[in-house]
């Protein structure tokens, strides 16, 4: 899936001059956290976050506490004060795939999507990333995640899909990842339904381990150095 069936389009932008008050109380208004600094033409200078203003202002102010003649103290700070100029952007091209590893290498909560010419055409947030991979896994529909340890192998996942559809139930998707033990491989099928006590005794009976999905993921974790 690309970036550009994912992102928001209708974004809340600012210039240079917009005065850092003014960014603050669009945020609250529309509830976010990323301001796209964009010229008159939508070519994108720069981004101002909601950590930007709280650094800029004092606490009082940032939690829109002060009052009317406190707040005049502030009126000539202006975006480009605290902006971050050349911001990590993303094309409309990029898949979600590129979205994930970007955040994970950035640690950045959202990218301005640019055009090749710079132009703003919308932003891509973590949150929008949740909402396309909820779509994608079909997690959004009741169901059951299951956790089944498979040899890595040819042939493994083939065997646990046809098992599962055999007996008429639908997957929302499947997703396969690396397991601690060497030549193993742990597949998530997501189950669209709660009546799986059937199918985990076929796949038992096959020879497939299955685990505890959650119990799986805290295995993964560092191990605690205290005795």
């Amino acid at each position: 899936m690309f970036v550009s069936k994912s992102m928001t389009r209708k974004v809340v932008t600012v210039s240079r001059e917009t005065s850092l008050l003014e960014a603050q109380a669009l945020m609250q208004q529309h509830q976010i956290r990323h301001l796209p600094v964009v010229t008159e033409d939508q070519l994108l200078i720069g981004i101002v976050t909601d950590r930007d203003i709280r650094s800029a202002l004092p606490y009082h102010l940032a939690k829109g506490t002060a009052d009317s003649e406190e707040r005049k103290k502030y009126l000539h700070l202006k975006v480009a004060d605290v902006m971050t100029v050349q911001p990590v952007t993303i094309s409309p091209t990029h898949t979600l795939q590129d979205a994930l590893l970007l955040i994970q290498s950035t640690r950045v909560g959202a990218f301005p999507v640019v055009d090749e010419q710079g132009r703003l055409k919308g932003i891509l947030s973590v949150r929008d990333l949740l909402r396309a991979f909820t779509n994608v896994l079909g997690i959004g529909q009741p169901g059951t995640l299951l956790c089944i340890l498979a040899d890595d192998r040819v042939g493994q996942l083939k065997r646990i899909v046809d098992a599962i559809t055999e007996e008429g139930i639908s997957f929302g998707s499947v997703l396969v990842a690396r397991y601690w033990e060497k030549d193993k491989r742990a597949v998530f099928p997501y189950l669209l339904t709660n009546n799986v006590m059937r199918v985990k005794k076929k796949l038992q009976e096959m020879g497939f381990t299955l685990l505890d999905p959650m119990q799986w993921y805290m295995d993964q974790l560092p191990k605690s150095d205290e005795p």
